[in-house]
Order: C-alpha cells, then structure tokens, then sequence
C-alpha cells in the first residue's frame, strides 16, 4: 500500500513516536541506496511532510494538504537563503537601521512611507479563503525554521552571527503591507521636466525614445522651472542602492538606473503544430541582477490539489516561472507606466496643508519610530496627501511633491499572486489568478490541451485626460487618477494563428490596440533580442526542446552587424583590425576576437557621439548613455543633429572611435590580436554583499573570477550586461566595466505534458550558506549552458533522490 504522508503520521504515533517510526521504516522502496533519511518536529503543520532533494538541492516536497506544502516552501526557504529572506524583509518593513545603524535611517523612513495605509485585515481577508491558507502557511513555515534556530538545534548562518542580531519572525499581513514596486519611470519625469527648463525636451529622445511615436507636451499648470531632482525625496531613496558602503564596495552612482536599463526577460511558447512532438513547448529566462546568493529558488510543491515545480523568489509563496500538471507559465516585463508625480502647492503659513480642487486639505500624518543600532530611536513624520505618499516638501517655496503608484491601491497586492497562479488549471482560471498581479508582465501560458497564450498584466492606472504620465503633473485635482483599469484593459493573445508567441520586453501592443485611450506606457525595450526570437520561431516548422535551449543560449547580435555595416574605410594601420570586423559572424562569443573588439568599439562609439550630440550644459540632466536603436540610426542616416556636414562628422567619429578601441583592446589584451578575446573583458565575479567584512569575505569565498568568461552582451537573447558607464573614481580602482553585471541565471524550457523532459538551470546555486555544496554548483553547468533535468513525476523524483527528511507537527504535552 502506498504510504500517504497521514498513513506516515500515524504510523509513527502507533509506533509511539515520529522518529521512532521512521528510522525504524527507513527509505521507501525506490529512493537511492544513498539517501540519508533526517526528522525535524514542527509547529504548525498537521500532517508529515515529505522532502527528496536532488543532486542540485531541489526539494520535491510531498504534503498531505496544500497548506501543509506551503509551509514546507516556507520552512525550505527559510533554511536556505534565511540572510537573503531577513534582509529583504527588513528592507520592505523600513528595520535595517536597527541592525546596521544610522545610515539606513533614510531607506527605512521612505520603506515605510510606501507601505499599505489601507485597512490591512480587510485586505487579506477579501483575498481567497485558499490564498489566505497558503499565505499563513507559508509564514508560519519561515517561523517554524527561525524557531529551530533560536532552540539551538540549528545554527545561525554566518551574516546573523558576524553582524551579532537575530532574524525576525513574521507577520503574514506584512505581505500585505509590503507593497514598493518602483520602476523608475519618475526619475524620468524629473528629467523630463528639466530639459523642458532649458528649451530642450526633444533630446529626451536621444536617450528613450518614446514608442508609438508620441509628442512631449508639457502639462498646462506645470512650472518646469520649479522642478529639480531634489523633488523625488523619499521616493529616489526607495531607488537607489542601499548606503551600504560601509558594508561592501562602493556601488557605482548609476547602478541603479543601469540595473533597471537592462532588467527584462525572454520567453515563448510554440504550439503542437509547430513541434516535433505535438506538444507545446514553454521557455523563459528572467533577466536579472546576478548576485550571491542568486534571485530564484527552485522547489517542488505536490499535495492533493496541487503539483507545481519552478523558480521562485526568497519571501514570495509559490512558484514564479514554472509549471504544475496541467500548465505552463512564464513571464517577462512588460512596460506599464505605474507611477506619477504630482507637484502641490502648499499653504504659505501652514506647509501641511495643500490646494486640491478648490480647497485647502490637510495632509495625513504618521508618526514612526525607527530603532537605529548605536543610536538613539529616531521619530520621524511620514505624510500623506489624496493622490499618496509625500515624498518631498519645500516650505520656502510653498510646494510639496505627492506620489501616486497602482500598487499602493487597494486589492493590488503582488506577494500572494502565486498561489493563485500555481494552482490554475486552464487559461481561464489562470487569467483569473493575474487579477491579483500589480507588477506589469507579460505572461505567457501553454497547457496539456495543446492550447498557448499570452496575457499583459499588471496595475494600469486610469489618468485624467490631457496627461499621459511622462512629466510630472500639478496636483491640483485637474490631473488626478480615477483608479485602476480592469485586466481585460490590457491586451492578450490565445492560440494565435502562426502558431507561437514571443516577448523580449519589446513594443509588443497590437496594431489595434487603443493606446492614444489607455496609455499604458510609451517607453519600451530596444526589440533587437525579440527580433532573433522572432527570426528563429519563425524558422522553425517542427521545433524541439533541444532548440528552445539553443536559443537561450544564442550570442547573434543583429545590433552588431548593423553596426559593423557603418564602418568606413580607415587609415591602412587599422586596416588588419578592421579586418577582423568586417568578416565577423556576430556571434558575441567568449572566445571571438571580433566580439571583443566591436564591444569596445560600441562603447567609444556612444562615449564620442553622446558628447558630440549632447552640450554640456545638458549632460547633468540627460545621462549616457544613447540609446542603442537612436545611435544606430544615426550611424545609418547621420542628420543635421551632427551639424552642417553630418556625413563627414559621423565618418571622422567612427575612426576616432575605431582607434580607441584598438588602442584599448591593445592594452588590455596585449598587441596580438589573436590572443584578444571578449571573454577576457566580459568575466563574472560574485561576492557577498557584506564581502568587505573580513570575517565574511573569509566564509563566503567569491564565485568565478577573472578566468570566467562569458559571451553575450545586452542586446543578445543570451543577454549578459555591463556597465561602461563607471565613474574614474571606480576605474582608478581597477573595476572592470565590462565585467558581467546581470542577465539570466534562472532558465527553464518545457514540454508540456511530458513534464519529465522539462530543463532548467539557477546559478549560482540552490543555497545561501557558505558551507553549502549548493552555495555554487550551478556555476559550470551554467557557463556551458548545460541545462538539468526539471524531474517531476513521481518515479523520477525518487530515482533522481540524493536525500530525505519528513517534517512532522509536534506532539503537543496534554
């Protein structure tokens, strides 16, 4: 008979004992001869749970009930990557200052600043009464685990012992509470308005240009002049990097722009007709900051009910890309602008008080108090107006800037969107669980009935008309939004007629679609990975996971060609180099000479046509660099942005920029080019955000180094970022900036229906802890693009077990 996990839980009470009853039935029939069995008793669970974890560290947990799994996802989480949970939510709650002192008193105020004003309880629970159980569960398991450490039976990780604190039990309604989701289409509000200052709005363009074609206009009321990047206050805080010098290297001043310049995704699905197989295939690559430990979390969740595998993320229940027995989902950003800013005019004797359709209002206020380790606690007053958050305030000059963003709304919560996810079944219950999604995302579907789809998510706010979000907006009630728009505002796709579907972040709204009413964003990726996407799908008549994989993994730059297209001819010393180039394949690859060469060459390209194109007056509010569709164009069709004679100023640029790069590549990879390759420029290196921390750096040794080279660059469908843009301070220290700051680290391709043959990778690994051999064993398979058996069934599962452990509840003392 098979042993269910509640035939488990009793047996072991007729034994007189969990453990006793385990040990003394060992393994079931099955598991591999190494599997080593282990017991943790626990509160909150009602029956035993099973967890087999494979040779990666992916816990394939078995339940008895799909709350009880989704403890388990909270216990598990919590035991690997308990830093990484604690601090991030310590970081949403506005609780760092009180661990790592008083330089975090700014990112705690304006954490707390975005948090939920709303009526917490009545939130969670309008929320489903099965999401509303899976949330309690999934806390209560990160408590569970936190509880075991503070019995002793664990130990703390390093950063909770070094750092002398504890991690925090938590609240389920906090994941009501936590609700910051900036994009940062605000700080180009602000840049906006400033061109606007100095006659000069239309060099926007050079750096986003707007997609469809629109016209900048600015708001009637707005005073441009007024506007300065003071205004953002708190709300810049909660974007940029954390102060943490201190605590690690000095991150580059633009590191957060440059983050969110290159964060996106790819994904697709193809249908049975253009399959080997006759199934569907779903495949999908997150596209993030890489770090230690990394963004996703791969786990199995299986309890009647419920049977879903996939990547999900430290403090999120559930599964976020993956599949459960019946569908497949992915996603990527898709663009929603989410956020305004509205200028207020403040009463000259009272700075609280501010004009709003005709009257004077009061502002909300709210006082907090912030613990600061070493310090007195530091009160601090948040305010608040209709249109939200307060972020910065100016009484001399009796205005005041208010914040409004569709996450802080009621109903859009985006922690618990999951668990609904994970448990739909077909397209209509999954396009009823997006309801719940604030984040804006393309969502990409197949199921076993050989359907595929795709569908736009995500808070689209509903503006008055004459404003489209694109430079901030006197708050004066003229410019207020409405609420929200429902989810059939924005656009999807089912079974489409060519047979498949793609989104690389590109302009991906149909011709019909009636943005001019909707206005949900006009600034959108550059399409250059969307269109190899497209070009491969396209090609593809019978196409085969093996395929999908490649395509992950594929370095062909159609950015790149088309540069190397507008060399000119140059003086007969460079003519070997140029040589190189112009019978380049433009494949980036870690190994080309070529790729190498035509990365430094792009970048001193946009280095001498930024500086040509923008004044200098201008810089300090239109930063580099240009954006990569605009430089293009204008190497194609050089215009009179380039003067009386641009054809002769963009020949002249190109050389000048063409021997620069030469220059470097000789410097940094000496004078034969055939040693040059752009995997010695393009490494990857990963440490511990507290790495400068002796004690840290000693436990958590680095991941890769200088000799680990990769391929790709930002604009290939295999996309691995850098950053050209560092500060000389940064230079003179020796960063590298061409080192590989971001990409893919989680990636998953699907057969949906034969599950089994489903494949993935996580870099760097499963786990957070140092002494972990899943700290970072993803690293080679994940250079090599060697992706590992996704293992669902239940027959796999056991034949791919390298352990065992049963959570069980605890027997309570009568």
């Amino acid at each position: 008979m098979k042993q269910t996990p509640a035939r488990l839980y009793r047996r072991h009470v007729l034994l007189g004992g969990v453990a006793a009853g385990l040990l003394a039935g060992g393994m079931r029939k099955g598991a591999q001869a190494e599997t080593v069995s282990s017991l943790h008793g626990l509160d909150g669970l009602d029956a035993p749970v099973e967890v087999f974890e494979d040779k990666w560290g992916v816990p394939h947990v078995q339940a008895a009930s799909i709350s009880d799994a989704f403890f388990a996802n909270g216990y598990l989480i919590a035991r690997d990557r308990l830093w990484q949970l604690d601090f991030d939510y310590r970081r949403a709650t506005g609780r760092l200052a009180e661990v790592f002192g008083p330089d975090f008193v700014s990112s705690d105020t304006a954490n707390r600043l975005f948090l939920f004003r709303g009526d917490v309880t009545a939130e969670f629970q309008a929320l489903p009464e099965q999401v509303r159980e899976c949330a309690q569960a999934y806390v209560s398991g990160i408590n569970a685990y936190i509880n075991t450490l503070t019995e002793k039976t664990i130990s703390l990780p390093p950063e909770f012992t070094d750092f002398d604190y504890t991690p925090l039990h938590w609240d389920v309604l906090d994941l009501i509470r936590i609700r910051a989701e900036a994009t940062g289409n605000t700080k180009a509000e602000i840049r906006r308005a400033r061109l606007a200052a100095q006659g000069a709005l239309d060099y926007d363009g050079l750096i986003m240009p707007l997609r469809p074609a629109h016209k900048l206009t600015v708001p009637d009321g707005l005073d441009v002049h007024a506007v300065t990047e003071q205004d953002l206050g708190w709300f810049g805080v909660l974007q940029d990097a954390l102060p943490t010098k201190h605590l690690h290297d000095e991150i580059p001043k633009n590191d957060s722009d440059h983050r969110r310049a290159n964060e996106g995704s790819n994904a697709w699905v193809i249908a049975p007709s253009r399959t080997a197989t006759g199934r569907p295939i779903l495949a999908n690559d997150p596209h993030l900051s890489f770090s230690v430990p990394g963004p996703r979390h791969v786990i199995h969740l299986t309890a009647p009910g419920l049977d879903v595998i996939g990547g999900g993320s430290a403090g999120m229940p559930g599964v976020m890309q993956g599949h459960n027995a019946h569908i497949a989902f992915g996603r990527t950003n898709f663009h929603i602008d989410q956020e305004d800013l509205f200028i207020l005019r403040t009463h000259p004797h009272h700075p609280d008080r501010y004009f709003h359709n005709g009257q004077w209002k009061e502002m909300g206020r709210e006082e907090t108090l912030i613990k600061v380790r070493g310090e007195a606690d530091q009160r601090v007053t948040l305010r608040y107006a209709t249109h939200g958050p307060v972020v910065s305030a100016d009484a001399n000059r009796n205005r005041a800037v208010a914040v409004s963003a569709t996450w802080l709304y009621p109903g859009a919560n985006g922690l618990l969107a999951n668990i609904g996810i994970n448990l739909a079944h077909d397209w209509d219950s999954f396009r009823a669980a997006l309801k719940l999604h604030t984040s804006p995302t393309n969502f990409t579907y197949a199921d076993t009935a050989g359907n595929i789809g795709w569908q736009a998510a995500g808070g689209l706010p509903a503006r008055a008309t004459g404003h489209d979000g694109l430079l901030p907006a006197p708050g004066d009630g003229r410019y207020d939004w409405s609420g929200l728009q429902p989810l059939d505002a924005l656009p999807n796709s089912f079974n489409p007629a060519c047979g498949w579907f793609g989104t690389s972040n590109e302009l991906n709204l149909p011709a019909d679609y009636p943005q001019a009413e909707r206005r949900v964003s006009f600034e959108w990726k550059d399409p250059y990975r969307y269109q190899r996407v497209a070009e491969v799908l396209q090609a593809s008549a019978h196409a085969t996971i093996s395929q999908s994989i490649a395509l992950q993994h594929d370095t062909l730059s159609h950015l790149a060609l088309s540069v190397v297209q507008t060399l000119p001819d140059v003086p007969s010393e460079l003519a070997a180099e140029a040589a190189i180039l112009r019978g380049w394949s433009g494949h980036v690859e870690a190994s080309s000479s070529a790729a190498a060469l035509y990365e430094l060459w792009w970048t001193h390209l946009n280095r001498l046509f930024y500086n040509t194109l923008v004044s200098e007056a201008l810089r300090s509010d239109l930063p580099a660099p240009l954006n990569a569709s605009v430089l293009l164009g204008i190497l194609q069709k050089p215009d009179e942005r380039l003067g009386s004679d641009p054809h002769s100023v963009s020949r002249n640029l190109l050389v000048n920029a063409f021997q620069l790069a030469v220059e470097e590549a000789r410097e940094r990879m000496g004078p034969l080019t055939a040693r040059w390759q752009w995997g010695l420029l393009h490494t990857l290196q990963l440490r511990h955000p507290l790495h400068t921390a002796p004690s840290i750096a000693q436990q958590f040794l680095p991941v890769g180094g200088e000799t680990t080279h990769s391929g790709g660059d930002p604009y290939t469908v295999m996309a691995r970022w850098y950053n050209p843009e560092l500060s000389e301070h940064a230079l003179a220290q020796g960063k590298n900036p061409y080192a590989v700051t971001g990409g893919a680290s989680y990636l998953m391709v699907c057969d949906v229906g034969a599950w089994d043959n489903s494949v993935f990778l996580n870099f760097p690994g499963q786990s957070g802890l140092p002494n972990s051999p899943h700290y970072d064993d993803f690293l080679k398979p994940w250079l090599n693009g060697a992706m590992q058996p996704l293992v669902f069934s239940s027959q796999r599962v056991r034949a791919a077990a390298r352990s065992h452990s049963v959570l069980y509840p605890k027997r309570k003392t009568p």
